[in-house]
């Protein structure tokens, strides 16, 4: 068989969300400390790419501020700090809250049961501790909520802040026992959704953050 060309893969846009997520998962899990440098030629080998992906990846953990570049220099990974983790939770938590009462008030019915058939169709995936294809869906199920709620300013609001969290909630679901707790917590949103419950589900939306904010705590790097 044929080896893949390279150019191929550079368009195919996949390429690049894997190598952010899994070099994202070496930092926030400590496989990548501190300090280290990044470099786009090493990296690249590694994903069997060229360097042009390779440098939008290292842009967008720039922007996620798990990486810092200077000009004319390599890419070095950052040190993230409890307290700044926590600041961010803490405003995802009052975003997602927003979103979630606006949601019950303003889904569609053909909305509600959209999200509902979601939610239960991932069970299936907490059963067969799918972890990989339970954070898939659980960015899905976010979203809906998110364009459920009809307010396009918080939805670039809250899509943005989650993209910098993004590696943290990913990383919680290594967690022995959080799929299942995650899917409890998910449920007790959708049911207050579906019921209009607003105050209910902002609520059980701003524990459910603040929840992951705890259990992603724990791959924090060290200050």
């Amino acid at each position: 068989m044929n080896k893949p060309d390279k150019r191929v893969v550079t368009r195919a846009g996949t390429t690049v969300e894997q190598m952010v997520r899994a070099i994202a998962d070496l930092i926030v899990t400590g496989a990548l400390r501190p300090g280290e440098k990044l470099d786009e030629v090493s990296l690249a080998g590694r994903f069997d790419v060229s360097r042009t992906p390779v440098r939008e990846a290292l842009r967008q953990l720039c922007a996620m501020g798990l990486v810092d570049r200077q000009p004319n220099k390599r890419a070095v990974v950052t040190n993230v700090s409890g307290k700044h983790l926590h600041a961010m939770f803490e405003a995802m938590a009052e975003l997602e809250a927003v979103c979630a009462r606006l949601a019950a008030q303003r889904m569609t019915s053909v909305e509600r049961k959209e999200l509902r058939d979601m939610h239960q169709a991932s069970k299936r995936f907490v059963d067969a501790s799918g972890g990989e294809d339970y954070a898939a869906y659980n960015t899905e199920f976010h979203t809906q909520i998110y364009r459920g709620a009809h307010n396009d300013y918080i939805f670039e609001l809250v899509t943005a802040t989650r993209a910098r969290l993004s590696p943290f909630r990913h990383a919680q679901f290594r967690l022995e026992g959080r799929l299942s707790q995650s899917w409890r917590e998910h449920d007790r949103i959708v049911e207050a959704i579906i019921s209009g419950q607003a105050d209910e589900a902002a609520k059980a939306a701003y524990d459910h953050v603040s929840i992951v904010s705890e259990a992603s705590a724990s791959f924090a790097l060290p200050r």
